[in-house]
């Protein structure tokens, strides 16, 4: 808070990571909501570092039923993807496209499935971050349909990119789409399913994950092994944008009303870099702000990552943005202030508990 302190124009919260379950970071869990620090990161995935296995994870959701919180799970079954990703490398398939291969849909549906169950166990609201698969989404709709306090959200990649299209690009540059949970088969229908669970609120939430890395001197510094490239890419930027741009089929399938359902969120990986603005689209900080930049030397940004070179032809962007009621973004444009006056949201309960 002390970085944002006069220099971030938007209001914030933060999520908590959990890298390790145990006595004293359960006590500390109560602390942190009591600070207004109401939501705590897990890993299914990862072993080694973030991973936590389901007695910890049974834990922490205990943890969060007495004290308010709610667990966010990334939900990919890690030890079965490093079994499958080493198979691969003794294959001698290395490839930025093999670490979608690895990653695969029926684990992540797997992970879901079990995050769900503990949670029912451990009587804790659960929200799964950057869902990726149609399977997935299936658990998570059965979940809601019994009335389960079980929530997920969806980014803009998974939206619009592709495993063939864009991780398996020639040579090395799939290495810019390495991300986690992976990006899906075009022939599959992934995609379409994820839009229609905007519709239906099955997704309650269309995040960014946002953690951009530069292709010069990060992605490229592991080039023959694709488990050793940094995972993440861009996705604040230019979100809404994509969000309002549906594809044509399913805007004629649905309606427009597929822009009304969702909530937005801004949430990634460098704090430094990562704003959250709760509330429906219209108070939403993301505005479109400046033109593609030089993948090679700055981080993935979404502009080349999200292929917003096309969107650009036709669509001015959304130019305004809104906080606590005035507008501080008008035609693109931050007005510059010697003081820049956000605040820390303290946040309680979710208001989506039901």
């Amino acid at each position: 808070m002390a970085k944002a302190e006069g220099n971030c124009a938007i209001d914030y919260g933060f999520h908590m990571a959990m890298a390790d379950v145990n006595a004293s970071s359960l006590k500390e869990m109560d602390t942190m909501v009591d600070e207004g620090l109401s939501s705590f990161k897990l890993f299914m995935a990862y072993p080694g570092s973030m991973y936590s296995d389901d007695g910890q994870i049974l834990r922490a959701m205990q943890q969060a039923a007495g004290n308010g919180g709610m667990i966010m799970m990334h939900a990919e079954n890690g030890i079965a993807i490093d079994v499958l990703a080493e198979q691969a490398v003794e294959r001698g398939e290395t490839a930025p496209i093999h670490h979608g291969y690895a990653r695969r849909e029926a684990l992540e549906s797997e992970a879901v499935h079990r995050a769900i169950k503990l949670a029912r166990v451990g009587a804790a609201p659960l929200y799964i971050v950057h869902l990726s698969a149609s399977e997935a989404l299936e658990e998570v709709a059965r979940a809601r349909t019994r009335g389960a306090n079980v929530f997920a959200e969806t980014c803009p990649h998974y939206l619009y990119l592709s495993l063939e299209d864009h991780l398996g690009k020639p040579g090395f540059d799939g290495a810019g789409y390495v991300c986690s949970t992976p990006l899906r088969s075009k022939h599959e229908h992934h995609a379409a399913d994820l839009w229609k669970g905007l519709r239906t609120d099955e997704l309650s939430v269309v995040s960014t994950d946002h953690c951009p890395f530069c292709m010069n001197g990060q992605k490229d510094l592991e080039r023959d092994d694709f488990r050793l490239i940094p995972n993440g890419i861009g996705g604040v930027e230019h979100r809404m944008d994509l969000i309002s741009s549906p594809p044509a089929d399913l805007t004629r399938s649905m309606g427009r009303a597929v822009l009304d359902s969702p909530r937005f969120e801004c949430s990634g990986s460098i704090p430094a870099r990562v704003s959250s603005s709760p509330g429906p689209m219209p108070t939403s900080s993301c505005t479109t702000r400046r033109p593609p930049v030089d993948q090679r030397r700055q981080p993935s940004h979404e502009p080349r990552l999200l292929g917003l070179r096309r969107l650009r032809a036709h669509r001015q962007g959304r130019h305004r943005a809104v906080r606590r009621g005035r507008v501080i973004v008008e035609h693109g444009q931050l007005p510059r202030s010697p003081r820049r006056r956000s605040a820390f949201l303290r946040r309680g309960l979710s208001s989506y508990l039901r």
